[in-house]
């Protein structure tokens, strides 16, 4: 849009508003040079990203006698709308009665859409509850504005009521409307109900696009639902990245590795192109198989397709290493993240501890474990569970003892295989009184014994000729 002639001394006028409040004659001065519609220079100011004047530039058009119709106002509402100004275009919907200028429904509509950009559903759901009051029936694009805040705030519920009223109200969904919905039935977990919408559209007359059958198969990967994910996917007629990276995601989540690979090879035949997140939740699906060389290999294409690899993929493929026993790659791993200007988080940690622990590296353990504080990134309860379990399995029972009382230290409070591995661990070295005060304190803690937590404190008892008590805590069980 090209900015009409005169459209500058408008915008220094629209500065002047901020200002304070220019002359009448000021105003009136400006507005010759000007010679064009209010709204003209309203869209320059929006056009300028500059829709935060445009309710001070209304207020003293109005103080200066200069008509403005309603147009102009929705013209100004509209431009705060695009910029998610919902605080400017609700003041300047309440301005509208004193500059005897009755809102209409493109002034409410504008409204709601500028709340729903901003996030405010509540706010957007007052300004369209005070409809019936000033007698105006919203329209399509007033629902949909609606629906689509509450879509944004997580009213799942207050969306879905909304679309079943349209037809009450004479105003017909349209593709808008159950996009708006389904997607808020995904962002609610209600992945049946998002199903139930989709599949109704054809009854409705409703042409379902790319967008409805994504959400739906959003809404089937984040209730699991790997089978319905795969059947929607099926009848795509132009899936993009988004389609496939939720159906392999759905895989993943339901442990159908070989299902994710099927459709992550398929996406070039496709010609879709998989992205970081393709990528990243085939590793995962591969990591949950237990299929570490899979992973790794997924993991390696990635600099070929040159794509980046982020913090999710570095974490599920060190995961699958340590699944596969492949402490040594997953310690690589680990140590290429710096390079890849990838941060190290708690789970890239854990996992690459757990890789220690598992090939009784207990050395490399309990160095990952002193560097976390440093790097910044807190321990949790996986940390020194794993760090305690690597110390175990080394025969380093003071290590491990030392690191289960720096917990409560941490603030972090022992589960059971903290407890079990603290308990292994002093029955290895000799010591069957600190194992037993170890298990005699998991009720304290409200930590329930398990059979792991049973068999390593009866055989600390044995280990030191302690039988009686060994049978006494077997006969317990």
């Amino acid at each position: 849009m090209r900015a009409p002639k005169g459209s500058g001394a408008l915008i220094d006028l629209a500065a002047l508003c901020e200002l304070g409040c220019p002359s009448k004659e000021a105003v009136r001065s400006t507005l010759e040079g000007w010679g064009g519609p209010v709204r003209h220079g309203i869209g320059v100011l929006a056009e300028k990203k500059r829709a935060d004047m445009v309710h001070n530039l209304l207020e003293v058009l109005r103080d200066a006698g200069v008509k403005v119709d309603a147009r102009d106002f929705t013209v100004g509402l509209s431009a705060c709308a695009r910029q998610s100004l919902w605080q400017h275009a609700c003041s300047i919907l309440t301005t509208m009665p004193n500059a005897q200028v009755c809102p209409n429904v493109f002034s409410f509509s504008a409204v709601i859409s500028a709340c729903e950009k901003g996030g405010q559903w509540q706010q957007a759901l007052h300004i369209f509850q005070a409809m019936p009051q000033a007698k105006i029936q919203p329209n399509v694009v007033t629902y949909n504005a609606m629906i689509s805040a509450c879509e944004k705030g997580g009213q799942w519920q207050q969306a879905v009521s909304l679309l079943w009223v349209m037809p009450e109200a004479r105003v017909q969904p349209d593709l808008i409307s159950y996009n708006a919905t389904i997607s808020a039935c995904e962002k609610g977990g209600h992945w049946t109900q998002a199903l139930d919408l989709f599949h109704s559209m054809p009854q409705k007359k409703v042409e379902s696009d790319r967008i409805s059958c994504n959400a739906a198969v959003s809404a089937c990967e984040k209730g699991g639902q790997w089978k319905q994910a795969l059947a929607l996917l099926g009848n795509t007629t132009l899936p993009d990245e988004i389609s496939f990276n939720s159906a392999i995601s759905a895989c993943e989540k339901g442990g159908q590795w070989q299902q994710a690979l099927n459709l992550f090879w398929a996406m070039p035949q496709a010609k879709v192109q998989p992205n970081a997140v393709s990528f990243s939740a085939a590793i995962s699906a591969c990591e949950k198989g237990g299929q570490w060389n899979q992973a790794f290999v997924l993991f390696q294409s990635m600099s070929t397709a040159n794509i980046s690899c982020e913090q999710v993929s570095f974490n599920a493929t060190i995961s699958a290493c340590e699944k596969g026993r492949q402490w040594q790659l997953a310690l690589v791993l680990f140590r290429a993240m710096p390079d890849a200007k990838v941060n190290q988080d708690k789970i890239s940690y854990n996992a690459t501890i757990s890789a220690c622990e598992k090939a009784g590296q207990w050395e490399q353990a309990l160095d990952l474990f002193w560097a976390m504080p440093q790097a910044k990134v807190q321990p949790n309860v996986v940390s020194f569970s794993a760090t305690i379990s690597a110390c175990d399995k080394g025969g380093e029972w003071q290590q491990a003892l030392g690191l289960f009382w720096a917990m409560p230290a941490a603030e972090v409070h022992p589960n059971v295989v903290g407890f079990s591995a603290a308990i292994s661990a002093c029955g290895k070295g000799g010591q069957w009184q600190e194992a037993l005060s170890l298990f005699r304190a998991m009720p304290e803690a409200k930590v329930n014994p398990d059979e792991i937590s049973f068999n390593a404190t009866v055989a600390a008892c044995k280990a030191s000729g302690q039988w009686r008590r060994a049978l006494g805590i077997s006969w317990s069980a």
